[in-house]
């Protein structure tokens, strides 16, 4: 019976507490160590996003089918992250978990996702430049790169309340794939724990602004930086792929979305369902 309940997933107020140390640990990381791991979350997430768009390239299946496979492909970032070690901003999200116990203050928190966030950019767009300077877009013929450009300029064409809307429904399942992590008892746990959520949101269309700083910047160096090929690969509205539609039209709103997805509608219900009366009971 011991054994068989050491090898038992944990039960969900067994998560919450999992959860609220790893944001106290998180929390108090050093810098350096904080932005380095975060640098390999951005290439973590990027990589992922290089073999979904690899995977959807080339069309000659249904759109479900491959927005599917595209989904599958992109759990790699998440499985890397979390099974090799990294700090991502949007499931850095669920350490308001230990915020709201009074276990991390609001600089520490604040600190940690400005850290983490900017390490995620870097990681992201220098794994975009590497991938460009081996030009990889021109695989398949140049499928790869067509639909590179075509993701890219469908993000910088959403409209702010709309990416806001996918940002939140996108890091809701995010942190919900972050948060079965924490029952897992093994690494095949938490490979089957993130597949699904992260699936799920690729397939659907929902916006992660850390894999938006590859998909978004992936289209920009083809176009600024190899304008003929780009003029050549027949891709519509190019026109609306800019530095500044990239950063305003989408990675500011989804990145308010991803927050309030992640850390609202997932962090703070848990917290409030399993852990608010443990709160309680300290101050009492």
């Amino acid at each position: 019976m011991n054994n068989q309940l050491h090898f038992d997933a944990l039960v969900p107020p067994e998560m919450a507490r999992r959860a609220e140390l790893a944001g106290v640990a998180k929390t108090a990381m050093n810098a350096v160590t904080m932005f380095a791991l975060a640098v390999l979350a951005g290439a973590f997430i990027a990589l992922g996003a290089v073999f979904a768009t690899t995977v959807t390239a080339g069309g000659g299946v249904p759109y479900g089918v491959s927005k599917l496979l595209g989904g599958m492909a992109f759990c790699l970032g998440l499985i890397l992250v979390v099974v090799a070690g990294a700090e991502l901003f949007t499931g850095n999200n669920l350490i308001v978990m230990a915020w709201a116990s009074g276990k991390v203050s609001t600089r520490a928190l604040l600190r940690n996702w400005v850290i983490v966030y900017l390490g995620n950019f870097a990681g992201s767009v220098g794994t975009v430049a590497l991938v460009f300077l081996g030009e990889q877009y021109k695989a398949g013929g140049g499928a790869v790169g067509q639909t590179a450009l075509t993701i890219a300029a469908a993000k910088c064409d959403l409209g702010f309340v709309q990416a806001v809307a996918l940002g939140m429904l996108c890091n809701g399942l995010v942190c919900l794939a972050v948060w079965l992590t924490f029952s897992a008892r093994s690494t095949t746990d938490k490979i089957l724990a993130i597949i699904f959520p992260i699936t799920a949101f690729v397939a659907a269309g929902f916006e992660h602004s850390v894999a938006n700083m590859y998909f978004i910047p992936k289209g920009l160096f083809i176009k600024y930086f190899d304008e003929a090929w780009a003029d050549a690969s027949g891709v519509a509205g190019l026109s609306k792929l800019t530095w500044d539609r990239f950063l305003f039209n989408n990675l500011l709103p989804v990145t308010i979305g991803n927050i309030i997805g992640g850390a609202v509608l997932v962090a703070a219900v848990y917290w409030f369902v399993y852990l608010r009366q443990d709160r309680q009971q300290r101050q009492g």
